[in-house]
């Protein structure tokens, strides 16, 4: 029996089962019930880099022993599974306990993901460290400095996109890197300021999407829950410049732009960086830089939502894949990229036919070269005899 991973599971299983098994751990375990009024279990499963939701109903053997499970399991399940328009489902399957060593290498994660990751996060400690700004760049120290840890372990969402232990790390990185190119490209934008937005505009999400220092169950927190991360973030932000501001040099009252200037547009990045109200942010972007942030940071989720979309929607049709939420409509398979003109293979077969080589001419015999005094003698009764040898016509040239 295969050995998988969530995403692994999501991208083999079809109408047609696959027989595999998943290492996971339980996020959640609710009782819900039918229009008929049976009750059924629908968990949540997770492990490193992807998460699912399994339905187990009432007159299965697995319903009972289900509802005994402490939270925060960590399992191995095992059966046939396949994958339609609601999600995963497995027939003929059962589950155990991990081992202590099944656990510890659980835990370890995908070696691919975590090493992206430690690779945004030293892109990340580069980025933010170019901020000429010293106001900024000493703000960003100071986060990381703090939260650096708590950052790295948090999820961009609880589903949707980048939902994984993580998560945000891989978002922010990308975001920024998308920042630094958007600003070479319109050379007015405060790149300082959309850098150190980038780093605070979802940083409220470790009290709304965070994880514990082991395991892949996000828990909740009230504050998460009570006043979602962008008032979050406005507030951490806002505690971080009042502290920073306590140890500043005298030279700093100098600055231009002012000192309260860079915080107040460094708090509307926050504020505004869901771009509409019905989305949740308590003000609408007001600068460029802030319309900018919001639409990076929507093309990134959007991208990631795709990526994890291909990877699991069911097929319709050759190129079709079934529709995502909350994508808006069913996928297509993307063109592939034309290669570079070095690259390309009908450039590649002309350059490897033989060109014709030339023939080397024999070298023609040098005429003895003749004074110019000699020249003119000679010259002239050629022109002379060849004036005489055409008939007269009247004109004399």
């Amino acid at each position: 029996m295969d050995q998988l991973t969530i995403t692994q599971l999501k991208q083999h299983a079809g109408d047609s089962p696959v027989t595999a098994s998943i290492d996971v751990q339980l996020q959640s375990c609710i009782t819900k019930t039918t229009k008929s009024g049976k009750p059924y279990l629908e968990l949540v499963l997770a492990d490193s880099i992807d998460q699912f939701t399994l339905k187990i109903w009432e007159n299965l053997p697995q319903f009972k022993l289900a509802q005994e499970l402490p939270a925060e399991s960590f399992l191995r399940l095992a059966g046939d599974w396949t994958q339609n328009q609601y999600g995963l489902d497995a027939q003929r399957w059962d589950f155990r306990p991990l081992t202590e060593s099944e656990i510890a290498d659980l835990l370890t994660g995908d070696p691919e993901t975590s090493a992206q990751q430690k690779k945004d996060w030293k892109a990340i400690l580069e980025l933010t460290g170019s901020i000429s700004d010293p106001r900024l760049n000493t703000l960003c120290k100071l986060f990381i400095e703090k939260h650096g840890l708590h950052f790295q372990r948090t999820a961009a969402a609880r589903k949707n996109h980048h939902a994984r232990r993580g998560g945000l790390v891989e978002h922010v990185a990308q975001m920024m890197r998308s920042a630094k190119a958007i600003s070479g490209v319109y050379t007015d934008l405060n790149s300082d300021l959309l850098i150190a937005g980038v780093l605070f505009h979802d940083c409220g999400k470790m009290w709304e999407n965070t994880y514990p220092e082991t395991g892949f169950a996000q828990p909740y927190d009230l504050q998460g829950e009570m006043l979602g991360h962008i008032p979050l973030g406005i507030d951490l932000c806002g505690k971080l410049w009042a502290e920073m501001m306590q140890n500043t040099p005298e030279s700093w009252n100098d600055l231009y732009p002012l000192n309260e200037d860079v915080r107040i547009h460094l708090l509307h990045l926050i504020a505004s960086h869901h771009g509409t109200y019905e989305f949740g942010s308590p003000t609408l972007p007001r600068t460029p830089e802030a319309i900018a942030l919001h639409y990076i940071d929507n093309l990134d989720a959007k991208y990631e939502m795709f990526k994890q979309a291909y990877n699991a929607a069911p097929e319709l049709a050759p190129g079709i894949q079934q529709k995502q939420f909350p994508l808006p409509a069913n996928l297509v398979t993307p063109l592939a990229v034309f290669p570079p003109l070095e690259d390309s293979p009908v450039l590649k077969e002309e350059n490897a036919k033989e060109k014709p080589v030339l023939e080397d001419k024999p070298a023609e015999a040098k005429k003895p070269s003749v004074p110019e005094t000699e020249k003119k003698e000679v010259e002239a009764p050629e022109l002379e005899d060849e004036l005489q040898a055409q008939p007269f016509t009247g004109e004399l040239f």
